[in-house]
């Protein structure tokens, strides 16, 4: 059903392109951005359908000498003029170069960056933080161009569920302390499930729908509240950018959740091993 409806929106609409994988259980789609990527995943989320989707990635094209190119956008942004420090750092460290820094108003600066596809994949959330809602930014396809060298983006490990269950408020209280949640209390979590980010590098296997153990004891803390801070939710654009290559967004049509591509626990601990060796 999936494969129906991908093929019959690229028959409607030629910016995108589908193909079937081999053993016919995903597909690759291209388009133009992934805006209209993230359009196109809400829209069947809308409709009812259920899919797991992976990090988007850019296409790249080989050059008349072999040499690898990259599609590379103009992106021309208004900022007031606290910002524009933090644009400017944020943007150079995703491979772009300005073309074009000027005043445009008072208190207000336009920077015009030439700058790769994949360095902006996800920016869009973290330039509007920076900014604080006031930046205004506006991006078009230019050229294909010289590969630009590897970016840089630094991400903490993540909070993996070992089980399947009902989160309960007494384990997430534990787990505060190990990083950010991304789910709150009576939440279905199961094996292999991101629940939040790791403080630390490294991926966390943790349990968040242990109980506190009941005992005939009573205590002075016994009858304690737990106070829980908010669990941070990301939006489908957001949860796109946040994945690695081995992680996935599921997409429903009641929740948003990320997961690892391989759910089992001892094969994905397998698989790090013969790639640390």
């Amino acid at each position: 059903m999936i494969g129906e409806r991908l093929f019959k929106e690229a028959e409607t609409n030629i910016a995108l392109k589908v193909t079937q994988s081999a053993n016919n259980e995903s597909f690759e789609v291209s388009g133009r951005g992934e805006l209209q990527l993230g359009i196109l995943i809400e829209t069947m989320r809308r409709e009812g359908f259920e899919l797991s989707v992976s990090r988007p990635r850019v296409v790249m094209h080989d050059g008349a000498n072999g040499e690898k190119l990259e599609p590379i956008e103009e992106v021309v942004i208004d900022v007031d003029d606290e910002f524009s420090g933090v644009v400017i750092e944020k943007m150079t460290k995703r491979k772009a170069t300005i073309t074009e820094m000027k005043a445009s108003g008072a208190g207000k600066t336009r920077i015009v960056f030439s700058a790769p596809s994949r360095g902006l994949i996800g920016y869009l959330s973290e330039f509007r933080t920076d900014t604080r809602g006031t930046g205004i930014m506006n991006r078009v396809f230019a050229e294909y161009g010289p590969y630009r060298g590897p970016i840089m983006q630094y991400r903490p490990g993540v909070l993996v569920s070992m089980e399947n269950g009902v989160t309960a408020t007494y384990a997430l209280f534990n787990l505060q302390p190990r990083g950010t949640l991304f789910v709150g209390p009576q939440t279905e979590v199961y094996s292999g499930m991101i629940i939040g980010e790791h403080s630390k590098e490294n991926d966390l296997e943790v349990n968040p729908v242990k109980g506190k153990e009941l005992t005939n004891v009573r205590s002075v803390t016994a009858d304690e509240k737990l106070f829980l801070a908010p669990p941070r939710k990301m939006s489908l654009e957001e949860s796109l950018s946040y994945i690695l290559d081995d992680e996935l967004v599921e997409v429903t049509p009641a929740t948003i959740r990320l997961r690892k591509k391989e759910l089992d626990s001892n094969i994905r601990k397998k698989t790090r091993k013969n790639v640390e060796m």
